[in-house]
């Protein structure tokens, strides 16, 4: 469920950039491209294609296991990547990126300490966390340890499970022995098996409060399972919910869409490689990657439209790109130094909301 809204931010970018005029007047080029999952080598294959035709930069990956596969790939061509979703504190290694990755959400130190507050705030004492065996998710569930057991709090069992049904039986088994007050469930779409699980097992949302994360918090995540199970049940998604005219112009490029997480990260992601293209007056990829943190620094003149910001750059001016996704300060290491942390909330007919928001600096560990 992730690509689709990635895929119309970006769409929705390149057509206001082209209106605009293009980047160093010549209009901007799109290939697309598949990133598949951590699975396969879908990604590589993607990467490699794409690094033959010539490309600057690549936005995504939607997953951060899948970035940290071909990183050494893109690093190695010069070539930006630039991900609208990835949240894995792996990512804010330098060592690891070579200065050529960046990102519009914050990495895990952020999300980890908002989901562990929000299950403490619903009165959990003492959770249980299952995470997929997977780079983001076991690390998102270190986070939320670390943060749940500085704030008071207790971790009942900790479980690590594989995308197959026999794990989640035998996670759900653990769970369920520990008797924690609250179930933080760590995952990708196969959290939907494990939630079954729960339920079959006798300790469903409706029984145990459960909180999810990015991964899964989508309404494709509930289709099939009875009505008003999920109802109730909290989660994080990094970033902004898309205003109603992004939205608009995300369904122009696709009118199927029904879910818009990552739409607003996702057009901010091209709009800096373009600006940072415009002031860098190249198109390689070692010099666009010098001028994102420039031109998106904070104390900056501010400017939040592609057109209104090259004029600036034009005259002279060093300039604070806040686009819909409200990510500023992009540091040398890609990670955004302010960026927002959305809670969402299943309601009854098992769709999801946005509840509340939180604007704040990320937290580097």
């Amino acid at each position: 469920f992730l690509g689709p809204p990635e895929v119309a931010g970006v769409d929705a970018a390149i057509a206001d950039i082209n209106s605009a005029g293009g980047v160093l007047g010549q209009p901007l080029q799109k290939i697309d491209g598949d990133s598949g999952d951590a699975t396969t080598t879908i990604a590589a294959q993607t990467v490699d294609a794409q690094i033959k035709q010539g490309v600057s930069a690549i936005i995504g990956a939607a997953q951060s296991a899948v970035s940290l596969s071909v990183i050494k790939t893109t690093t190695a061509a010069g070539v930006v990547l630039f991900s609208p979703a990835n949240t894995s504190s792996e990512l804010s290694d330098t060592a690891i990126t070579k200065g050529l990755y960046f990102r519009t959400v914050a990495p895990d130190t952020f999300q980890g300490a908002v989901l562990a507050a929000l299950a403490q705030a619903d009165g959990a004492k003492n959770v249980a966390i299952m995470a997929l065996t997977d780079v983001y998710t076991t690390g998102l569930a270190d986070d939320v340890t670390k943060n749940f057991e500085v704030a008071g709090g207790t971790v009942a069992v900790r479980v690590n499970y594989d995308p197959t049904p026999a794990s989640y039986t035998a996670g759900v088994a653990k769970v369920k022995a520990a008797d924690p007050d609250a179930l933080i469930l760590i995952g990708f779409s196969e959290s939907k098996g494990v939630i079954q699980q729960l339920q079959a097992q006798g300790i469903g949302p409706q029984k145990l409060t459960l909180f999810l994360c990015d991964g899964q918090m989508s309404n494709a995540l509930a289709v099939g399972l009875p009505s008003g199970l999920m109802n109730g049940v909290k989660g994080t998604i990094p970033g902004v919910q898309a205003s109603e005219k992004l939205r608009a112009q995300m369904l122009a490029t696709n009118p199927n869409l029904t879910d818009f997480a990552y739409g607003p990260e996702s057009y901010d992601a091209t709009v800096l490689v373009a600006l940072a293209a415009e002031a860098a007056q190249s198109t390689k990829g070692a010099d666009i990657a010098a001028q994102i943190p420039a031109v998106s620094a904070q104390g900056n003149e501010p400017c939040s439209k592609f057109a209104e910001c090259v004029a600036l750059l034009k005259a002279g001016q060093a300039i604070s790109y806040v686009g819909p996704s409200g990510a500023t300060g992009i540091k040398a290491n890609g990670d955004p130094s302010y960026a927002t942390m959305t809670i969402w909330q299943f309601g009854p007919d098992n769709t999801i909301a946005p509840i509340d928001s939180i604007a704040a600096d990320v937290p580097t560990s």
